[in-house]
């Protein structure tokens, strides 16, 4: 069977969100849960600019193995006034040894774990109506109190 090229990565913005504390939930009938709150933050990007509003939450799922599941909603305002819808859900995962220096709030270099995130936007704005018709990835970077992505439309 012939197989295709692989798609492309254009990228898109770089996005850092400040967070608060984790609440922690414990063990529900979903698994080991928290929820993180998003402060505020920016984001940066040739075709897409702004700020994140504050009041978003990250749902994260604690694995036995320290493997974080991320389920993220937060709401971004550009520059030029126009809201956009970004939710995202990812997985944070490396050896014990860099996971225990993340969760101690130790600086890691991001080339010593996997943190990848799928990011879907959705705007009632027709200026960026195109952020509703396409695939996007992220590459994340995990800090004391932020989170920073990389973020890639896939083919464009």
């Amino acid at each position: 069977m012939e197989h295709f090229e692989a798609p492309g990565l254009s990228f898109l913005f770089n996005i850092e969100l400040t967070i608060d504390q984790p609440y922690h939930l414990g063990v529900t009938p979903i698994g080991n849960r928290q929820i993180i709150r998003v402060n505020d933050g920016y984001f940066r990007g040739e075709k897409l600019n702004g700020t994140v509003v504050p009041g978003g939450d990250d749902c994260t799922t604690l694995l036995d193995d320290g493997t974080i599941m991320q389920d993220v909603k937060i709401l971004l305002k550009t520059y030029d006034g126009e809201y956009i819808l970004m939710t995202y859900q990812g997985i944070r995962t490396g050896s014990k040894d860099v996971l225990k220096r993340l969760d101690n709030h130790l600086v890691v270099d991001v080339n010593e774990y996997y943190f990848v995130t799928q990011p879907k936007f959705e705007t009632s704005s027709k200026k960026y109506d195109w952020l509703n018709k396409r695939i996007f990835v992220s590459r994340g970077k995990r800090t004391p109190d932020k989170y920073n992505y990389s973020i890639y439309t896939v083919g464009d």
